[in-house]
């Protein structure tokens, strides 16, 4: 197995609070509907090879849905440990979320997540499980991760909250993740910091997991198929237009920034994207509406200012040239089919009728 340097890049992260060496630390996971059942087992899977490869009770667990009857996004529903009550006996605790997160935090789910807090319980979140924290106000001031696709709604939303392109954050009391197999990554730093590099290591081997990502590791990163001559300076040139979409630069100071002409990024954007740099431009703004429109609720001419747009007939136009739709019929798409797996999860719950 291969160890990464980068491990030690986690070294400045604040280790969560301990207990006891003798004690079991107890974790749980509030399962919102719709949640991602791979980031939910990355985390728990962690925590149970912990045990297996020391031998020991390290770790145990509560699984505790929001309410009856909640399932992942792929259909299928895990066994409940017990209710809510369970959660306040745990020594730190991760909100689960999934697609449609916004429809599944209601409330009834931020009040129960205030409750923890009030006590002083750690909290976490995986893939989109913080927008639930961020919404009962529990992230204002934190650093914290979420998945890729949800980023720029959120950071429209909740301005307090420092978010960050990273594979995960820790803050103080906060543990925050992107999805996928994110959370196996903070797990695996979680319990290092409980229980030391060796144990991780045999983790890893039992997962047959090659690098453990720190931190500091990018949710979106290129393949290396794509990397080539130059690629460091034309992954320059696009973070810098990822950091200014509400008002975006002239190629010229993009060029300028990264010491280069206008020609030898024109190459570069067309060896790498085949595009020029001011379509790619273009696209990324109208990527970041297209998240906008699916995963917010903000009113399509506030989306048209973000992305840097003066006029909606322009955005209008720009939008329907690349995606075959105008910004409207994204939105009632999006909406149509949350309200369709509203539907969907109202008639799973409901009882079979008896003859």
């Amino acid at each position: 197995m291969a160890h990464s340097p980068d491990l030690a890049l986690d070294a400045d992260l604040p280790s969560p609070p301990t207990v006891g060496p003798s004690r079991t630390r107890r974790v749980g996971f509030l399962l919102l509907q719709d949640y991602s059942m791979i980031a939910f087992a990355n985390a728990l899977e962690a925590f149970r090879m912990a045990n297996y490869a020391s031998r020991q009770p390290l770790y145990s667990w509560a699984v505790v849905p929001v309410r009856p009857g909640v399932l992942a996004s792929n259909g299928l529903g895990v066994q409940p440990t017990g209710g809510l009550q369970q959660l306040e006996t745990c020594d730190m605790v991760f909100v689960c979320g999934g697609i449609d997160v916004r429809a599944a935090t209601d409330e009834h789910v931020r009040l129960q997540l205030r409750i923890l807090a009030s006590q002083r319980r750690p909290l976490g979140a995986l893939c989109t499980g913080s927008f639930a924290l961020a919404s009962a106000g529990l992230l204002d001031g934190y650093k914290c991760a979420v998945h890729w696709e949800n980023l720029a709604a959120m950071r429209e939303e909740f301005p307090k909250v420092q978010f960050a392109q990273a594979v995960f954050t820790i803050d103080r009391d906060r543990y925050t993740c992107s999805g996928g197999t994110a959370p196996l990554d903070m797990a695996l730093h979680l319990i290092r910091s409980h229980h030391g590099p060796h144990l991780t290591s045999q983790i890893s081997e039992q997962f047959i997991l090659e690098r453990q990502r720190a931190s500091t590791d990018r949710q979106r990163v290129p393949q290396p198929e794509c990397i080539g001559p130059g690629y460091q300076h034309l992954t320059e040139a696009m973070e810098i237009m990822s950091a200014n979409i509400e008002e975006p630069l002239s190629l010229q100071e993009i060029a300028n920034a990264i010491h280069l002409s206008l020609r030898q990024i024109e190459r570069l954007f067309h060896r790498y994207h085949n595009l020029n740099p001011a379509q790619y431009y273009m696209n990324l703004r109208l990527r970041r509406a297209r998240e906008l429109l699916t995963h917010s609720a903000m009113p399509i001419m506030q989306i048209t200012i973000a992305c840097g747009f003066q006029s909606s007939s322009h955005f209008c136009k720009a939008y329907r040239n690349l995606f075959g739709h105008p910004p409207s019929e994204e939105r009632r798409q999006s909406i149509g089919a949350s309200t369709a797996r509203k539907v969907t999860h109202r008639q799973r719950e409901r009882p079979p009728m008896v003859a």
